[in-house]
């Protein structure tokens, strides 16, 4: 009868054959997933029998991913800074580099909003939300209201369910609009947080399967050089900001010397931000003081 032990090595080693990066990882996951366990009872239950009905749970998760299937897909969640955020086709799997643009909102929000309003926490704008990640940590750590929006209809939904996930119903406004054209005119937010699409279109051959066939390619291809609706994000949010906000983008590695370069309405150049492995991957653009 197999074990966990040995069933941890078969899989290992068929999703290497398979060409699945951290196969090792993602066995030990998705066995924990299919067996109802966490991953460290894992270890400490190697030589525990398993039963044909638990194999038979297993089998066709292990072969979703084989077929380079997102891990998170199978699972059905992704943890983003620590809270659960449901997953599948609807949205752009949250990555973990993503996770640094809610430091960086602490950081600005504490000399900008806070500095005028100490009991202000913030009103923030979060632009193509996607599964609602950075709206749910935004509103759960710092506690600011959220307005997100997202031109799809099917990651509104997603978004929706994390959100109503975290009982965020008072605190995260969810609506659906190409970039800003469904705001009020009146809206003023004390920051701008974005991930938008920024691959280049070129660049789809290199993507592994799992990106290219996982997440919805409207959230990944951002025009010839990436940069196509950034560029518009920037060149019209500036009347919905209150002075000195800063807008926070998410970016390619190379693509912040562009951006620094070109100049945008209402806006001023601030800083890049580098991520975990030393890529610069934020940009923050700030609005010109009244």
């Amino acid at each position: 009868m197999e074990n966990i032990l040995s069933v941890l090595n078969k899989t290992t080693a068929f999703l290497q054959k398979h060409g699945v990066p951290n196969a090792k990882l993602d066995s030990q996951l998705l066995l924990s997933h299919g067996l109802g366990i966490k991953r460290m009872d894992l270890f400490l239950n190697f030589d525990r029998p398993l039963q044909e009905k638990e194999l038979a749970t297993l089998r066709p998760m292990v072969a979703r991913r084989a077929k380079r299937e997102p891990l998170q897909h199978i699972l059905g969640n992704a943890s983003f800074r620590g809270h659960e955020i449901k997953c599948d086709k609807r949205a752009l799997i949250p990555r973990q580099e993503t996770e640094l643009i809610i430091d960086i909102l602490s950081e600005k929000l504490k000399t900008s909003c806070k500095s005028s309003n100490p009991e202000n926490p913030g009103f923030i704008l979060d632009v193509g939300t996607g599964t609602g990640a950075l709206a749910v940590a935004a509103a759960l750590e710092l506690g600011v209201e959220v307005f997100a929006c997202d031109v799809s209809e099917e990651a509104l939904s997603l978004a929706k369910e994390n959100v109503d996930l975290h009982g965020l119903g008072d605190k995260v406004t969810l609506i659906r609009s190409d970039l800003l054209s469904a705001l009020p005119s009146n809206s003023k937010f004390d920051a701008l947080l974005a991930n938008l699409p920024y691959i280049p279109l070129a660049d789809a051959s290199a993507l592994q399967p799992e990106v290219l066939n996982g997440d919805p390619h409207l959230a990944l291809f951002g025009g010839a050089d990436g940069l196509e609706l950034i560029r518009k994000l920037l060149n019209t949010c500036a009347n919905y900001l209150k002075p000195n906000a800063p807008v926070l983008l998410e970016i390619a590695s190379g693509q912040e010397k562009t951006l620094q370069n070109e100049s945008f309405a209402g806006l001023k150049f601030a800083e890049t931000i580098k991520d975990y492995s030393g890529q610069a991957r934020f940009v923050i653009f700030s609005k010109f003081p009244i």
